[in-house]
């Protein structure tokens, strides 16, 4: 089993910056990647980004050059930094961790951008 706990989500200005954690506990030697996704209102859930367990990492057309995911080894905890956040981004943002036999979800971190 999986543990994921996310933080750092809030209410931001257009064009400001959030930094989303997500802090993984259990057994973690299966997890091959590890992502986050958003679902807002009304759309269905989407992938923002991922990093798998060698490092590469790949993001949404929509999130390409404003946000970066990385992590901490030591810690077991990947973040997500949100630059030149927009409206368009408000949603609840999900950490997920993949294993060949499934995948784990955490509670989700609400980002909402309004001015």
């Amino acid at each position: 089993q999986v543990q994921l706990v996310e933080s750092g989500g809030g209410l931001v200005q257009p064009g400001g910056s959030l930094r989303l954690s997500c802090a993984a506990s259990g057994s973690l030697s299966t997890i091959y990647v590890m992502g986050w996704y958003r679902q807002a209102p009304g759309k269905q859930r989407e992938l923002v980004a991922f990093i798998t367990r060698g490092g590469s990492t790949n993001y949404a057309d929509s999130v390409k050059g404003r946000f970066t995911i990385s992590r901490d080894n030591a810690k077991n905890t990947v973040y997500l930094q949100m630059n030149s956040l927009q409206a368009e981004d408000t949603a609840v943002y999900y950490c997920n961790a993949k294993e060949f036999s499934g995948g784990y979800w955490g509670q989700g971190t609400q980002v909402t951008v309004s001015s």
